[in-house]
């Protein structure tokens, strides 16, 4: 809705840029001044927390320039509105809405009196902004109960034009021209959209329902992320032991915490391959962040190799001694374990030998040689530990 009004060659026009759907109820909330005809009202309607942007235009009919002075007025707190201080005059009605960062709406200053001057069959055009505390139904002032009106959400204001100079508080000059508005603070809802029509042109059913918005959000949004809750990787630190039990994997205070969250959320995967060189070769990669290289054919040059020294055994006419096979003193079911780790990420030895004890089969026994690769150089300064 547009309100405007002309006298004494001066006509004023407020423009919400925002039109709400919904119709605030206007009574004695509004103040106890009574509001004109509606046609001179605009309902300006402000989501706390928000900007809200309201074109204002100032023409002057006259063909002599006039000096004016704006005054605003309300039931409202006058620091909810600031004024735009780069006008832009223009010579015809056609409407212009300057940009403005919003993070330099600080910036703009509260009307109080605020000087303009219009030259001759020109207009004045300014934006107006609003801005609501965030917690204005939540806030501890709106509970007063010597303020019969701190719930109502309508107010009502005046933005009043007077010539230069401003009239002092005896002479009360009637000002020459006034544009009436109603403030409606509306809380912003989703929930109104699933209603019919009818009922989204009602005020006070976006108020009634946002009651019940605030009360089931926080559970429909945590029922939303509760997949986040059931992932090891997201899920909350306290829920870390829950999870593990869930899989029947045991909880390890020697590793760290992201460590026990990888192997818990692969801890299926490991229970199948279990016993096996790629399940014990996949549990030391979570463990100690080494690649798999499942790009790397020769066994030996993974940065985590599991061989059996012996191979083939002695095998006439296809094993060559000294080579891939040696006539006795060779160990049955036996392997050997090579990690290269890097010198900055040292990896605890005997950790790995439980991880080792733990996943190998109870018949087979090992050698553990932990290598620290060289920073500059291919020397390798490797610890073959053998049991």
């Amino acid at each position: 809705m547009v309100a405007t009004l002309t006298a004494k060659g001066i006509g004023i026009q407020l423009t919400p840029m925002e039109i709400s759907e919904s119709t605030p109820l206007v009574g004695g909330g509004v103040g106890e001044a009574e509001l004109t005809s509606a046609e001179q009202q605009a309902t300006i309607t402000v989501h706390p927390g928000e900007l809200c942007q309201v074109a204002l235009e100032i023409k002057n009919w006259e063909s002599q320039p006039q000096n004016l002075t704006l005054k605003l007025d309300g039931t409202f707190p006058l620091q909810w509105c600031h004024v735009n201080t780069e006008a832009s005059i223009l010579e015809d009605e056609t409407e212009i809405v300057s940009e403005q960062d919003l993070d330099e709406r600080s910036q703009f200053p509260e009307i109080d009196l605020e000087s303009v001057e219009i030259p001759g069959k020109k207009s004045w055009h300014t934006d107006l902004w609003f801005l609501v505390p965030e917690d204005f139904f939540e806030g501890q002032d709106a509970l007063q109960e010597s303020n019969e009106n701190s719930l109502d959400p309508t107010f009502w204001g005046s933005l009043s034009v007077y010539t230069n100079p401003f009239p002092s508080q005896g002479l009360r000059q009637p000002a020459i021209a006034q544009s009436d508005f109603v403030l409606n603070i509306q809380p912003r809802s989703d929930y109104t959209a699933f209603l019919p029509t009818v009922y989204q042109e009602v005020d006070f059913i976006h108020h009634f329902i946002k009651i019940f918005e605030q009360a089931f959000d926080p559970v429909v949004n945590s029922f939303n992320s509760m997949w986040a809750n059931l992932d090891p990787l997201t899920a909350p630190h306290a829920l870390i032991p829950f999870l593990a039990q869930w899989v029947d994997w045991p909880m390890d205070s020697q590793l760290g915490l992201l460590q026990q969250r990888k192997l818990i959320r692969r801890a299926v995967e490991i229970y199948r391959w279990r016993g096996t060189r790629k399940g014990l070769r996949f549990y030391l990669h979570l463990y100690t962040g080494l690649p798999l290289d499942e790009a790397v054919d020769r066994e030996e040059d993974k940065a985590i190799s599991i061989t059996e020294p012996f191979g083939l055994g002695c095998v006439f006419s296809v094993a060559h001694v000294g080579e891939d096979a040696v006539i006795g003193g060779g160990k049955p079911y036996h392997f050997q374990v090579r990690l290269r780790a890097d010198p900055d990420y040292p990896i605890d030895e005997q950790l790995v030998r439980r991880i080792l004890d733990r996943e190998k089969p109870a018949f087979c026994t090992y050698d553990l040689c932990i290598e620290e690769l060289a920073v500059e150089t291919a020397d390798l300064s490797s610890s073959y530990l053998r049991r």
